[in-house]
């Protein structure tokens, strides 16, 4: 039993030529498993060495794929890094426009009309929470008012909710619903002695706003609306 146990552990063994007989049966083994190749080295080039010169051009086929891959990666990164330049250089547009207001209206135009342009999106709106048709200090263009629950209802709670392939609501952007395909919802937390507000992006494009984008940028932006806001209507924090 003893011996019979010990002859069964023992692995087979396989020569060169067991190896050799068993590629020649599968000749796809290394199209199949190309990481292969990192296992074994190049054999030594003879003039007259067919198959060295096929395996050699074959392991330079794989090198060159790997650096068509690399390039990809490297060129997805430079898109990806210039694209978030120019977003941050858009936001600090926006914040300069927002700290050159010269009066309070001029300030919400700037949120309601101005950032639409300077954020490369079709629409922007202040939806305010209030059981009231008016709101106080506030009635331009672009400011609409919605009743008390409204906006966690929107924003799930979170700060900042972002949506694509949406149809826009009447409520929030009123006669530009029908534009808006993906939107940006940003909530503001001005003050104690504030309404629940929000701030709404919306775009034609449906996949420009989309879930699990960064909000840092625009999180910055809505930083110095609530600041702005507070200095304003000298409301404390």
């Amino acid at each position: 039993m003893s011996n019979a146990m010990t002859e069964k552990s023992v692995p087979p063994s396989f020569d060169a030529d067991d190896i050799i007989a068993w590629l020649r049966k599968n000749p796809d083994f290394l199209d199949k498993n190309p990481d292969a190749c990192d296992l074994l080295f190049p054999p030594t080039r003879k003039d007259n060495d067919r198959k060295v010169t096929d395996f050699q051009s074959f392991m330079i086929k794989r090198l060159r794929e790997d650096k068509d891959e690399v390039i990809e990666a490297t060129r997805e990164i430079v898109e990806n890094s210039r694209a978030n330049m120019n977003n941050q250089a858009r936001i600090h547009n926006a914040v300069l426009m927002l700290l050159e207001a010269t009066s309070f209206d001029d300030f919400v135009r700037t949120i309601t009309m101005d950032c639409a342009t300077l954020l490369d999106v079709d629409i922007v709106s202040l939806i305010v929470e209030i059981d009231s048709d008016v709101i106080p200090h506030i009635d331009l263009t672009g400011v609409r008012v919605v009743p008390s629950g409204t906006i966690h209802l929107l924003t799930k709670g979170q700060n900042a909710v972002l949506e694509s392939n949406i149809s826009g609501l009447d409520e929030i952007y009123g006669g530009g619903a029908g534009l808006v395909k993906s939107q940006l919802l940003m909530r503001l937390d001005i003050s104690r002695h504030a309404p629940p507000a929000i701030v709404a992006f919306g775009s034609r494009d449906p996949n420009h706003f989309q879930p699990g984008q960064g909000t840092d940028q625009i999180g910055f932006l809505g930083g110095v609306i609530e600041r702005c806001f507070r200095t304003w209507l000298s409301l404390p924090i």
